[in-house]
């Protein structure tokens, strides 16, 4: 195979090493390996990067801002029909409006006031997106996320005051932890708030995410490569 062949296969090589790998841990963990989705999170990577994934059967992907995803993705779903775009990354009740033109999924629902910027805008008339509530597991002061301790509230608060479908919970632990720590915490959270979704694990630890109940698994380097 010369060199033109292998850059034009590795994707879709790297998406069925992905995906065989999620299938395997979720058989090791008793579960249905459908219940796993794959995110890829293709933040920072350009239309030509992601192209080809998506003509590999890929159809949903995570972006971490609003802006860069209005560049790329409507000129993608154009080629392509049932892609599914997910908000993996912070968002700013100024961006609320555009997010919602774009997005299928908002995996960082995590503060009151957007809560209620959502509700404004439901009123209006806006179709809301499926909400996942991001949870700051390791409580770090420079992450995004509602606190362990005040998460039960704030869930019962976007239900019964907000009238929000809560989907599910998001979490990225810190880097110097065991992730599986974080996990079980936020698979704990939801448990006994009733939510099914788990938005957890990345490259380096979904199959630990997997075998601890991840609904939803982000992976960006494993399939992107690295980043620049």
């Amino acid at each position: 195979m010369n060199a033109a062949d292998t850059k034009e296969t590795e994707p879709a090589a790297r998406l069925a090493a992905i995906r065989a790998r999620i299938a395997a841990a979720a058989r090791e963990a008793g579960r249905d390996p459908h219940e796993v989705t794959l995110i890829a999170v293709s933040k920072t990577f350009d239309a030509e990067a992601i192209l080809p994934l998506i003509e590999a059967g890929q159809c949903v992907f995570g972006e971490n801002r609003v802006q860069e995803a209005a560049r790329k993705w409507p000129g993608l779903r154009a080629r392509r029909e049932g892609i599914e775009l997910h908000l993996i990354g912070p968002l700013q009740t100024n961006k609320l409006r555009e997010a919602l033109g774009l997005f299928d999924v908002i995996h960082t629902l995590d503060r009151e006031r957007l809560a209620q910027a959502l509700v404004s805008e439901r009123e209006r008339g806006a179709r809301l997106p499926r909400l996942f509530v991001q949870v700051n597991t390791g409580d770090e002061p420079q992450k995004a996320g509602v606190s362990p301790r005040d998460a039960d509230a704030f869930i019962a608060r976007c239900r019964d005051v907000h009238g929000l479908a809560i989907e599910g919970l998001m979490c990225i632990p810190p880097v110097d932890e065991e992730p599986a720590l974080h996990f079980a915490l936020l698979e704990k959270i939801a448990r006994r708030n009733g939510l099914s979704g788990l938005s957890m694990g990345m490259s380096a630890d979904f199959e630990t995410a997997i075998a601890l109940g991840a609904t939803h698994v982000r992976v960006g380097s494993a399939l992107f490569g690295s980043r620049g």
